[in-house]
């Protein structure tokens, strides 16, 4: 039996959503629990019942953008690399900015300040690692900055519209097809090494 139309979502779950757009808005530092507390219509005391830190928080809302980013390049490197599975990874790597759009903000705005924290510390590593992958030993100098273009400006894209405009810089419906076509177009000149699995 569904719960009914009215049901409030856990605590948890509420104190998590409400904790990642005070990150993404209000930045990592400016956000205190009470702040967060009182947002989301709770006592302090039912945040530190529900995480024992906001180090603790900032791990709870980030940890599922890095997981799905790393399973995704866990998926690229165990195939051979082909115009198909880049093809597939770019369609993954898109899906993944668009719903993940928060926890990029926080990360791409604030990690070098939040250097030490666990979370963004594998983040980082991960995004090293991504890169790496993606512009092995051989590749050219043009080639690194298109990758770094097609990708990370992607990424910075969606986060720039947040920052500066305040809003989403196209309807959402729009943005996906959007991304696919500039990203695919970017990467196109990219050589693609069709190798066994680079695992």
């Amino acid at each position: 039996m569904p719960p009914p139309a009215n049901a409030r979502p856990s605590a948890s779950v509420e104190l998590r959503a409400t904790a990642l757009e005070q990150f993404a808005s209000v930045g990592f530092a400016g956000t205190s629990l009470q702040q967060i507390a009182d947002a989301a219509g709770y006592s302090k005391s039912s945040v530190l019942y529900h995480f024992a830190s906001k180090e603790a928080l900032l791990e709870e809302v980030l940890t599922p953008a890095i997981d799905r980013l790393e399973a995704i390049l866990e998926v690229f490197l165990a195939t051979a690399e082909t115009v198909e599975s880049r093809r597939r990874f770019v369609n993954d790597f898109i899906d993944f900015i668009l719903e993940f759009r928060l926890e990029l903000h926080t990360f791409i705005n604030q990690s070098q300040s939040l250097r030490g924290i666990p979370v963004i510390d594998r983040a980082g590593v991960l995004i090293v690692r991504l890169s790496d992958t993606l512009c092995h030993g051989e590749a050219s100098t043009e080639d690194r900055i298109r990758f770094g273009i097609a990708l990370g400006g992607a990424a910075y894209t969606l986060v720039a519209g947040m920052t500066f405009l305040g809003q989403e810089i196209a309807p959402a419906d729009e943005i996906r097809p959007a991304l696919l076509v500039v990203v695919t177009e970017l990467l196109a000149p990219v050589t693609v090494r069709t190798t066994p699995s680079r695992k």
